[in-house]
């Protein structure tokens, strides 16, 4: 079972050819708000012109235009290949034992979720300020978390979400033949953007 991975979930495109739990191919690149620019040319790197039997994807949370540019092109890699796509919460894929992960959400504020003993999401995803994140003794990874060493102290493991770590969240969807996921993005807040209705100017 091959799986192509992609994440766009925070300022670093990640994409990955996932086979069978080991990574063929692997590529990862700062986005700095260009995620469409630099996603396609990362897939065709990492596809090489390979097969691959499903699509997966992050869904966040995280920005609106990154998360946009990965679930548009996920969506239709699948659709052109025929194979089925599965989405993932982005932050799952820091998942680990008894942590608390928090990611960069701007606006001086925080993505996070939360992790029991068996490394299973509790809490979250959540969107808040980085003082009423409540870590309730358990590691921090992240990196959003880095930028806050006064609430979260100096030993933050300052980690970005890789989408090879999608595979254990939707191998087993993949291998039972699962129907594809609907892709809803975890949004969280309203983008910056707003409409002309919104703004009040129609």
């Amino acid at each position: 079972m091959r799986l192509l991975c992609l994440d766009t979930s925070t300022a670093s495109v990640t994409v990955a050819l996932v086979d069978d739990g080991a990574v063929v191919r692997a590529h990862a690149e700062e986005g700095f708000n260009r995620h469409g620019e630099l996603l396609a040319p990362a897939v065709r790197a990492v596809i090489a012109g390979e097969r691959f039997d499903a699509v997966a994807v992050g869904l966040g949370p995280g920005p609106f235009t990154g998360l946009r540019a990965g679930i548009a092109t996920a969506a239709a890699l699948a659709d052109a290949a025929g194979v089925p796509v599965y989405g993932a919460c982005s932050l799952d894929l820091l998942a680990a034992p008894d942590v608390v992960v928090v990611q960069d959400a701007r606006r001086k504020e925080v993505y996070w979720a939360a992790y029991d003993a068996g490394a299973h999401r509790v809490d979250g995803p959540h969107v808040a300020s980085p003082a009423d994140v409540p870590v309730d003794g358990r590691r921090v990874v992240g990196a959003g978390a880095a930028s806050w060493p006064d609430v979260f102290g100096s030993r933050v493991v300052a980690s970005l979400p890789d989408a090879a770590g999608l595979w254990p969240l939707v191998a087993e969807r993949a291998a039972a033949g699962a129907a594809s996921d609907p892709l809803t993005p975890l949004y969280l807040r309203r983008p910056d953007a707003k409409t002309l209705v919104e703004r009040g100017l129609a």
